[in-house]
């Protein structure tokens, strides 16, 4: 379809560009620690960073309400932090600490927060569409205005549950935004030669729903983007495609460990991708509108290290779970 009438970045207000910086240095100032931490070895198991997808997550969420859904992939920091998680809960489970958000025993792929909204992260690939699209038919079955929203990758589109979840969505004009996070990668196999469409949104036409591309390296434009769809879904006009074209950093971190020195991405692409640096160009923005100062921003991002520094400090105090409750919370059938 034709892009939606959006309203311009000079229709945001202070507030709430300086909401969506915070988001986005808070999912940054995590990862880059993360990171740091894994590649230290003080990490258990694997962990797939949000770096360089902060715009997505934060204009979206920044376009919700507290009582709205989410649902997350594998790639899930980003996610739960955009929605408003708590950094200690986040890094005590990566530590496997029982302070964690899932006890210590779910790790970095499936942490949850109902109390936000926040549903769950799926390691599985494509596993959270058919989540949301319940979470949003419960909506409609409640008479609440509630929108659910789920996040995934380029290579999800390609799967059964995508077009199953799409299909069922769109024939129940249910509140549910598809933010398909296209960084042109399903792990190391190129999106090109993985589909042959140019575009995942070109196949919610084959729906009868709108697909929208949007620039997923530009905060500011995935919040004006996510805003006319969350009003579109909450006033029962039903579901929308948003297909945000982004980069990532790497599949997961330490991959050049497994990948014996194969280099799948051009020199190019990588050059491109730190380009598109999504914090670098939101600061421009907001430094060009006059909506705030860099000190200001400066301020803020010094603050969010110390706030991730203090959540390290919490999950090290923390103790790990006890093995009597290893089989709590386990679903039994």
């Amino acid at each position: 379809m034709d892009a939606p009438e959006l309203n311009s970045k000079e229709s945001i207000s202070s507030s709430l560009a300086i909401d969506i910086y915070t988001r986005c240095v808070r999912i940054r100032r995590f990862e880059e620690r993360v990171g740091l931490l894994f590649r230290q070895g003080k990490l258990p198991g694997f962990v797939h960073l949000y770096i360089g997808e902060e715009a997505i997550a934060a204009g979206v969420c920044a376009a919700l309400r507290n009582d709205d859904y989410i649902v997350s992939t594998h790639r899930g920091h980003g996610h739960v932090i955009a929605k408003g998680g708590s950094l200690d809960k986040m890094m005590a489970e990566l530590f496997g600490r029982a302070t964690g958000y899932c006890k210590g025993k779910g790790g970095s792929m499936h942490i949850a927060d109902f109390s936000i909204g926040m549903l769950g992260a799926c390691g599985i690939v494509g596993g959270g569409l058919p989540i949301a699209v319940g979470a949003a038919l419960s909506s409609v079955t409640r008479s609440t205005d509630q929108v659910a929203v789920t996040f995934f990758g380029d290579g999800a589109s390609n799967e059964g549950s995508f077009h199953e979840s799409v299909n069922l969505a769109s024939t129940l004009s249910l509140p549910v935004l598809f933010v398909c996070e296209n960084n042109q990668y399903g792990e190391f196999t190129p999106a090109t030669e993985a589909m042959n469409i140019a575009n995942v949104a070109d196949r919610a036409a084959g729906y009868g729903i709108p697909g929208v591309i949007a620039d997923g390296t530009d905060p500011l434009a995935m919040y004006l983007v996510a805003s006319w769809a969350v009003a579109r879904a909450r006033a029962g006009s039903g579901p929308v495609l948003i297909e945000a074209k982004t980069h990532r950093r790497d599949h997961a971190e330490g991959e050049s460990a497994f990948l014996a020195g194969q280099q799948y991405r051009s020199e190019q692409e990588l050059a491109d991708a730190s380009g598109a640096d999504p914090i670098r160009k939101l600061i421009e923005d907001i430094t060009s509108l006059g909506l705030a100062s860099r000190e200001t921003l400066d301020e803020i991002d010094a603050i969010t290290q110390e706030a991730v520094e203090e959540s390290l400090a919490f999950a090290l105090a923390s103790p790990e779970p006890d093995l009597q409750i290893l089989l709590e919370d386990c679903w039994v059938t």
